[in-house]
C-alpha cells in the first residue's frame, strides 16, 4: 500500500523528491501517514478534498483483498 500511495502522489505534485510516505502497523489498521511540500498540499488535498479522497478510496480498494483496515493520513 505504501508504494500506491507513494506513486499517485509523486505523480500529482510539483516537487516529487520531497514526498514522505511512512505506514505504521496498528492493531487491526495500518496507518499510511503522506507529508509532501507545502506548496504541493492543495495538489494533494484538491478542490473539497476530491482528490485526497479520491486516493483514500483507491487505497481501500487495493486493500480489500486482505482484511485490514488501511487509514491514509495527509500531513
Amino acid at each position: 500500500m505504501k508504494e500506491l500511495v507513494e506513486v499517485i502522489a509523486k505523480s500529482l505534485v510539483e516537487h516529487p523528491e520531497e514526498v514522505v510516505v511512512t505506514e505504521k502497523e496498528t492493531g487491526k489498521a495500518t496507518v499510511i501517514e503522506l507529508k509532501v511540500a507545502q506548496s504541493d498540499m492543495g495538489k494533494v488535498i484538491g478542490k473539497q478534498g476530491r482528490i485526497a479522497k479520491a486516493i483514500r478510496s483507491v487505497v481501500k480498494a487495493a486493500a480489500s483483498r486482505t482484511d485490514k483496515k488501511v487509514i491514509v493520513d495527509i500531513m
